[in-house]
């Protein structure tokens, strides 16, 4: 049976205290994951992420990190993969303090003339900088499925960078995945169905176990995301519903993150969501 935690990307709403405060407000909620934003930088010391470690393991709530914005693995430029590869190394040291076992990041973007082809072999190769010298034993690099089709991040994309190095784990945005569509993918179980499947034949199960996931609703444009939604506003998918059937009927383990603007509070509706799908009640 599915085994899936929830939590937000961040502190929750309304709450301005500490990280380390964060894990055991979120197990009164009822939620057992949280992903810690470093998307400004990484600007946490050594103590301070092993008191998050600590107050995470005491309540049973597994961390992940997403890495800075200001990454772009993909670009033609030396000095600006450089400062990639260094920001990406800081966050999976971080994340190693933290005991965070994912650490999120956007591969790049696709400049100039260069084809989505050679765009992903820059990623590739500098991805070999970022592992020189860390001992990863608890993070894992995550390279995040993107929204915008100007982005490295298809399915396709992320799989092959997970082929090429250790410690490289999928994560997937599903609202990404549908606003890079315009709409078009994430709008029935059984797309959803041979996604995972596609993930765990090319990748292995471990991939799955869990699959690191975002989610919100999205709003879109010509070229992919705009702008992320709750799960209440009509008119925006994709349709947690969906997705959480699929993780059901696959049987896969997941840990989902929301990224809706009251990222907490949609976290536990995509909790309540999935308990009519599974045979025991996800605990609290």
């Amino acid at each position: 049976m599915a085994r899936l935690r929830f939590g937000p990307a961040g502190k929750p709403t309304n709450f301005s205290g500490e990280y380390e405060e964060v894990p055991p407000l979120l197990r009164q909620m009822g939620l057992d994951a949280l992903e810690y934003e470093a998307v400004r930088g990484v600007r946490v010391t050594r103590e301070k992420a092993e008191r998050i470690r600590e107050a995470a393991q005491q309540n049973d709530v597994v961390l992940s990190m997403h890495a800075p914005y200001f990454i772009n693995l993909a670009s033609p430029e030396e000095d600006t993969v450089a400062k990639s590869v260094e920001r990406l190394r800081e966050a999976a040291q971080a994340s190693e303090w933290m005991g965070a076992y994912a650490v999120v990041f956007h591969p790049g973007y696709i400049k100039g003339n260069a084809s989505r082809e050679e765009a992903l072999r820059r990623v590739v190769e500098a991805l070999k900088g970022v592992f020189e010298g860390l001992d990863l034993r608890v993070a894992w690099l995550a390279p995040e499925t993107t929204g915008k089709e100007s982005q490295v991040g298809d399915v396709d994309e992320v799989i092959r960078i997970c082929q090429s190095h250790d410690r490289v784990r999928p994560a997937v945005d599903w609202a990404h995945l549908h606003a890079r569509a315009e709409g078009a993918a994430i709008n029935s179980v059984d797309e959803v169905i041979k996604i995972i499947e596609k993930i765990e034949k090319e990748l292995g199960s471990w991939a799955v176990r869990p699959l690191h996931t975002h989610f919100s609703k999205i709003e879109y444009g010509k070229g992919g995301e705009r702008e992320h939604h709750t799960l209440a506003e009509e008119g925006f998918g994709p349709d947690w519903e969906i997705v959480c059937k699929a993780y059901v009927e696959t049987g896969i383990d997941g840990v989902i993150i929301s990224e809706s603007p009251i990222l907490e509070q949609d976290a536990l509706v995509m909790k309540r969501v999935c308990e009519k799908y599974l045979i025991e009640p996800l605990r609290s």
